[in-house]
């Protein structure tokens, strides 16, 4: 953890935002920042004044598969189907009802071959440059929990006899 004071991080989001924001430490795990923030609650403490701030983020990218020209058909056929479905359902509520399966159907063939097509041509343009799958994520990898300034006091003073806590909970 680290050494209590202003911090200098401000949310674009009004709802997300402290008027003056003090740390009350830096964990390394969410849960154990979660945990204070419960300690706090439990002991009355307006927890409305509080934040939890994930920092020091990094990307994660898992590389899921190899990405073949099968797989780019495949994947651009199915999303044209949804995206045929979709169109075929909404002309559908504005038909008269005369071969509306028809037209739900061939919109949907129509959605496959396009979606192929299209994958098709986006994987042509990019020659080979990535060839594989993936799931990408930012995490985290420090939580600061954030209060007001006029109550910053008072959380320390609490979290101070926290089990476990020691002498100096923000060391």
């Amino acid at each position: 953890m680290s050494t209590p004071g202003m911090s200098p991080m401000r949310p674009p989001a009004s709802g997300l935002a402290l008027q003056y924001p003090m740390s009350l430490g830096v964990f390394d795990e969410y849960a154990d920042a979660q945990q204070a923030v419960d300690y706090l609650s439990d002991r009355e403490f307006p927890v409305q004044n509080c934040m939890i701030v994930g920092t020091e983020l990094k990307q994660v990218e898992r590389v899921t598969g190899r990405l073949t020209w099968g797989r780019v058909l495949l994947g651009g056929a199915l999303s044209g189907i949804w995206l045929g479905v979709f169109v075929g359902l909404i002309f559908a509520l504005f038909s008269d009802g005369d071969g509306t399966a028809a037209m739900v159907i061939s919109t949907v063939i129509f959605g496959a071959v396009f979606g192929a097509v299209w994958a098709a041509i986006g994987y042509a343009v990019s020659r080979g440059q990535r060839d594989f799958t993936s799931v990408t994520q930012v995490i985290a990898t420090k939580y600061e929990v954030l209060v007001e300034h006029k109550l910053a006091q008072q959380a320390r003073d609490l979290l101070a006899g926290r089990p476990g806590a020691g002498p100096d909970l923000t060391h």
